[in-house]
């Protein structure tokens, strides 16, 4: 869709005041901890901080995937308060537009369905079709759930028919799959646990190890065969943890 209005990509997460600095904060500590565990040296931090803009990126990518997320949950609540306005005798393109006042209720001023409404709510001032602004919502975030709504709305546009049991019915059925998704996420809510555990344990361990027994892991550092050896447990402990992630989400993807 062709328009100079400002639109949101949900591929990328837009950051917050002060969290991006915060998730630098974090990475930094990352790579440090890992500068200290596998080299003991401060300038391990200068070639391991590849792993740090790594972890950056990936949190950006969970970030968005939660937003995506979020953005589904509350557009359910925003078709059913279409639908409830469709049966007080709106029309569709003004529900939408009435329904921003229940969303800021339900969810605050800067929720992200909120942004989107103002944004339908400029588009059909330009007179953008709103069957074209539900298209571009969900072109934007990626969001399946949003996408069917935006078919089976055009279509029904189309054709004519009950639009408010149209627009309910759709909101349960997304519902339905928003629930499916919190439930598979419960289910996998120990795995995730058992992982992270299993993440941290390595460093726990040689943790133990040095304050029990000061020096032990001397050998190690500093010279050529020590920075091999720990060069390669390094790879080893990322190998682990990315296909330990890579299995994670296989098991959400095939039981969602």
């Amino acid at each position: 869709m062709e328009t100079n209005l400002k639109r949101r990509d949900y591929h990328k997460y837009l950051w917050k005041k002060g969290e991006k600095f915060r998730t630098i904060l974090i990475c930094i500590g990352i790579t440090g901890i890992l500068a200290y565990f596998f080299y003991r040296s401060l300038w391990a931090m200068i070639p391991l901080s590849a792993v740090g803009i790594l972890a950056f990126y990936q949190f950006g990518k969970e970030k968005a995937e939660r937003a995506r997320e979020e953005l589904a949950i509350q557009f359910r609540e925003c078709i059913l308060s279409v639908a409830a306005s469709l049966q007080a005798g709106y029309s569709v393109e003004n529900a939408f537009i009435e329904c921003r006042q229940d969303m800021v209720l339900m969810y605050g001023e800067t929720a992200l369905i909120c942004d989107e409404l103002d944004f339908i709510r400029r588009g059909l001032k330009i007179n953008i079709s709103l069957e074209e602004l539900l298209m571009d919502m969900a072109n934007r975030s990626d969001c399946e759930d949003i996408a069917q709504f935006a078919q089976i709305f055009s279509l029904a546009k189309r054709n004519g028919g009950n639009m408010s049991e149209i627009i309910r019915s759709s909101a349960g059925q997304i519902g339905k799959q928003i629930e499916l998704r919190q439930e598979v996420q419960m289910l996998l809510g120990s795995k995730k646990m058992e992982l992270t555990i299993m993440k941290v344990m390595p460093f726990g361990i040689l943790f133990y190890i040095n304050m029990g027994n000061p020096g032990y892991f001397d050998s190690l550092y500093h010279n050529l065969m020590g920075i091999g050896i720990m060069t390669g447990c390094l790879i080893l402990y990322l190998g682990a943890y990315l296909m330990g992630e890579y299995i994670m989400k296989g098991i959400m993807a095939e039981m969602a």
